[in-house]
């Protein structure tokens, strides 16, 4: 997908969304970003890294042993996980910077159903913004501005 634009907090972004496209039938795998207004719930961050980031949801550190499930089998499906975990999961603590801040939004959190979707995120975009997993994600110097700003959702509109 090319490169789009994020608007929110009176603020425009450069941005990157999934590799399948933005869509209103995500499932999970489909590498889909969903459509909808996507609600921050909290902000987990690398303080290895970075200060804690100024946001106007709660703010944890991550460490080595955080993970997310993806294994839509698992009773632990869209839900933080501490690894070693025996079920498929993404590894939050990453080489790369790309979960350095990782804004959790809301989809498929309440009720959680199997297969509508995953680990649906607000994070740090690679330096060329290719297309993510269905996240949202911009410049790290962009997603702190959209935090300290007070963002409090992102609207994806397909």
């Amino acid at each position: 997908m090319k490169n789009n634009t994020l608007h929110g907090a009176g603020l425009a972004f450069r941005a990157a969304f999934g590799r399948g496209g933005i869509t209103t039938q995500k499932h999970e795998g489909d590498g889909g970003t969903p459509v909808g207004l996507l609600r921050l719930v909290r902000v987990l961050y690398r303080a290895d890294r970075l200060p804690p980031p100024r946001c106007a949801v709660p703010l944890e550190p991550i460490s080595p042993a955080d993970g997310w499930c993806d294994d839509v089998a698992d009773a632990a499906y869209n839900k933080p996980v501490r690894l070693p975990y025996p079920a498929s999961h993404e590894e939050l603590w990453r080489e790369d910077g790309v979960y350095d801040v990782i804004g959790v939004l809301d989809w498929n959190l309440a009720p959680i159903m199997p297969g509508r979707g995953s680990a649906i995120f607000f994070h740090v975009a690679t330096p060329d913004y290719a297309p993510t997993a269905g996240c949202v994600a911009l410049a790290l110097p962009d997603v702190l501005a959209a935090l300290a700003a007070g963002m409090s959702g992102i609207r994806v509109v397909g």
